[in-house]
């Protein structure tokens, strides 16, 4: 399934420095990747795209990497009504998982 997470950054500083765990995948439960990130030029918040098994791993994943720096509301995608297309402009992941553009 694919999880979206929408972050509020209470410290865009410290949630950005725990978040590279994150873009790297590092520490990832199994089957949790991620696959997008779109931070917003404020640094204030991002909305991420997630490949996982369920919701609840996405969310106690984030949560515990990025602590008090930020909150966090995860959804599954109703991928049936979702679609894609990449937009120019946005870069391909040096390796690993998702990278900031």
């Amino acid at each position: 399934m694919y999880v979206v997470v929408q972050h509020r950054f209470k410290n865009p500083e410290i949630a950005f420095a725990r978040g590279e765990r994150l873009i790297r995948n590092e520490g990832a439960p199994t089957g949790v990747k991620g696959l997008q990130f779109y931070p917003s030029r404020d640094g204030s918040a991002a909305t991420c795209l997630w490949e996982a098994p369920s919701v609840d791993v996405v969310q106690r994943y984030v949560d515990s990497t990025l602590g008090d720096s930020s909150e966090n509301s995860c959804y599954e995608v109703a991928s049936e009504k979702a679609f894609a297309a990449r937009p120019s402009g946005i870069n391909e992941p040096a390796s690993g998982g998702a990278r900031p553009a």
